[in-house]
């Protein structure tokens, strides 16, 4: 069964109107018919059973035939905070981590940030980071979008994760190994925030700020990873000790 994604807003009761990409590519590339089955996901942690039901010229009518919470959410909810880095790497990351499960990326200009867009080319690069996320959606069968939040300060990245049950940077001159620092599986840990810097790392000035507003350090292992690198790693960490990548995960 094929997927797509399907905004909120243009669910009715029991039908749907997919417009857009998805319904050309539906129309003149996959060719279903009035009666095919497809799945939907509408970003929020729900899915959809539908049926075709009729083609106009620029949008497909669909009859949604069940609706039900989706499996592929973690248990735990894992913002990861990414120091900005060069060229086109975050993007790769965003389809990467919406892959993982993460439900939060926050960009931050950290000191040794060398690419450092304005606003206008942030608001032009958030909106990219929201499409590949929608794509990467689908691909991946999640149900719910992964968050990307405003670009911020370092300070201001910090401030957001005051609540959080888990708060961890992770940090190339920290030499003891990630799981050292991190709780055990079975504390009550339902809400994490990872901080991690850019490609010529943090600063001993940020690292000793983020552990005076209550965050541990950890490195990744004896290696010196790329940022990229490190930060697919710690996400797949945090899924695999508190998440649903474990084993006897459910």
């Amino acid at each position: 069964m094929r997927y797509f994604f399907i905004e909120p807003s243009k669910i009715f009761g029991s039908t749907s109107i997919i417009t857009g990409s998805d319904a050309r590519h539906i129309k003149t590339v996959l060719r279903l018919k009035p009666g095919d089955k497809i799945g939907l996901y509408d970003g929020r942690g729900f899915e959809y059973r539908a049926e075709i039901i009729a083609f106009s010229p620029e949008s497909i009518n669909v009859s949604i035939t069940d609706s039900f919470p989706s499996t592929g959410e973690s248990p735990v909810q894992i913002v990861i905070a990414q120091a900005f880095l060069k060229e086109k790497k975050m993007d790769g990351l965003v389809r990467q981590l919406t892959e993982l499960g993460i439900t939060k990326w926050i960009p931050f200009f950290a000191e040794r940030s060398v690419s450092r867009p304005d606003k206008k080319q942030i608001s032009a690069r958030s909106q990219r980071w929201k499409k590949i996320a929608k794509e990467a959606l689908k691909q991946c069968k999640r149900g719910r979008m992964i968050e990307i939040g405003e670009t911020v300060s370092f300070e201001e990245m910090l401030d957001l994760g005051a609540s959080f049950d888990f708060k961890i940077v992770f940090w190339e001159n920290e030499f003891k190994s990630g799981n050292s620092q991190l709780p055990k599986p079975d504390r009550q840990i339902k809400t994490i925030f990872a901080v991690l810097g850019p490609e010529g790392g943090l600063t001993s000035r940020e690292i000793e700020s983020a552990r005076n507003r209550g965050f541990v350090t950890a490195a990744l292992g004896p290696r010196i990873l790329r940022a990229q690198t490190a930060t697919l790693a710690a996400s797949v960490l945090l899924q695999y000790i508190f998440g649903d990548m474990g084993q006897n995960k459910s």
